[in-house]
């Protein structure tokens, strides 16, 4: 059997991310959560909150022989807008951020490597936002 590694992304709301990363080829699962913050288990209600320091994320488990991080990180940098603090589109707060949450030293090195691409492509037209994560 293949080995699965593990991925976690926020983008704006869950809902959005998963069916993308879902239909990829590579992918095995994705599930939707909240991860980043302080709160043991939160409810929606407390991440609605804006007290918890949560993010909307999901975890993607995918084959490395198949699709790579680096990709997965790519394709996260054109769903979503990276560029605006606490806000994709009407979802606005802290638990609609930008986040990366790396699993290991590797994925960190990636994640700061693929922001300098993107940043260097002006692809958005202004600065990350950067807050929690990577």
């Amino acid at each position: 059997m293949a080995e699965t590694k593990r991925a976690t992304l926020g983008g704006g709301c869950f809902w959005c991310l998963e069916p993308l990363y879902l239909d990829l080829t590579g992918v095995t699962a994705v599930k939707s959560g909240y991860a980043g913050g302080h709160v043991a288990n939160p409810t929606y209600e407390q991440v609605c909150g804006k007290m918890t320091g949560h993010a909307e994320v999901v975890q993607i488990d995918y084959d490395p022989a198949v699709v790579s991080y680096d990709d997965l990180l790519r394709i996260f940098f054109t769903i979503h807008d990276p560029t605006t603090q606490d806000r994709q589109g009407n979802d606005v707060g802290p638990q609609y951020r930008s986040i990366i949450l790396t699993h290991d030293d590797a994925q960190r090195a990636s994640a700061e490597a693929i922001m300098a691409e993107v940043t260097a492509a002006g692809i958005w037209g202004a600065p990350l936002a950067r807050r929690g994560g990577a």
